[in-house]
């Protein structure tokens, strides 16, 4: 009997530093000591809360690189090029009408409209493989490793991990799943409604993600504020604001001085400026570059690129 309880024991003290390790934090490469420091810090003190921890990011330029274009554009333009361009048929004719609208917009949410309007017709699946080979093609191996490490300590600490983007969300949906293994309905993104044959229409689902839009979107989908929100620009500062604990900016613009009816509360700050006030947000810094000798169809078209974040 003696043997058995001694056995017992030595099993308990063997199981219970395997059990701490997978609480443990894993020090994320590319950032700064301080800031794993100050993250592990964080995620520790969240060990004993019982409520629901979730970390809401943005995609474009948060988690994936835009440099030197978007994913969502490429991904439309890509398509209309192997399948509609030069074609006489009236399906093709319209299709390229919605592309030109979308290069050379005529009103203040032509783009939102012509994208939806493109889509419309398909199924979800059609769509979710027009993202998948777009970012098979030419977006593989785009996603932050720094963000990736980030994602996955948060997993260990057991967050649930959401993704708010403007982008279409059938684009989106099946390669962040595949590459961040985010569940996809936990994937949120300009949504359409679905007709009774499965056909994705052009009828926009309100709140859309951009701007104010994606605090509204926390608000509706995810029902409960997030401890941890990420985004990189002006469209993220709404939601980055219902961060309880912390915020994240990814590669912070401090040339761009945002002004206008639709800068809010970062009027006549650059994005870093406006984040440096932020007692309770970090900084953070990745390598968005342009890689290899990629045809972009975005390109073709004439869309400026944006900028390269080098990572110093």
């Amino acid at each position: 009997m003696k043997k058995l309880i001694l056995n017992f024991f030595l099993w308990f003290a063997l199981l219970i530093p395997s059990f701490f390790q997978s609480q443990a934090y894993r020090k994320i490469y590319g950032f700064s000591d301080e800031i794993n420091q100050r993250l592990e810090s964080f995620l520790n003190s969240t060990l004993t809360k019982t409520e629901r921890k979730v970390a809401v990011f943005d995609c474009d330029g948060t988690l994936l690189g835009q440099s030197p274009f978007y994913l969502s554009e490429e991904a439309i333009y890509s398509y209309a090029k192997d399948n509609y361009y030069g074609k006489t048929d009236a399906k093709s004719k319209e299709k390229m009408k919605y592309i030109d609208e979308l290069i050379h917009p005529k009103e203040e949410y032509g783009y939102l409209q012509n994208s939806l309007n493109f889509l419309s017709g398909m199924s979800p699946y059609e769509i979710e493989q027009i993202g998948m080979n777009t970012y098979q093609q030419k977006f593989q191996g785009k996603f932050y490793p720094e963000m990736k490490q980030l994602l996955a300590n948060l997993k260990e600490y057991g967050f649930e991990i959401w993704v708010v983007t403007a982008s279409t969300e059938l684009l989106y949906q099946g390669f962040i799943n595949y590459e961040l293994g985010i569940p996809k309905e936990r994937i949120i993104g300009m949504k359409s409604v679905i007709s009774s044959d499965n056909k994705v229409t052009n009828k926009l689902i309100i709140p859309y993600p951009q701007d104010n839009g994606k605090a509204e979107a926390i608000n509706t989908y995810i029902k409960t504020l997030p401890m941890i929100v990420g985004g990189n620009s002006r469209g993220d500062m709404e939601m980055m604001n219902l961060a309880t604990d912390l915020k994240i900016i990814v590669n912070p613009d401090n040339l761009k001085v945002e002004k206008g009816k639709y800068s809010g509360a970062m009027n006549g700050y650059t994005v870093k400026e406006y984040w440096e006030k932020d007692p309770n947000c970090i900084s953070v810094y990745t390598n968005d570059i342009r890689i290899g000798n990629i045809k972009y169809i975005t390109e073709e078209n004439g869309i400026k690129p944006n900028r390269e974040n080098p990572k110093k």
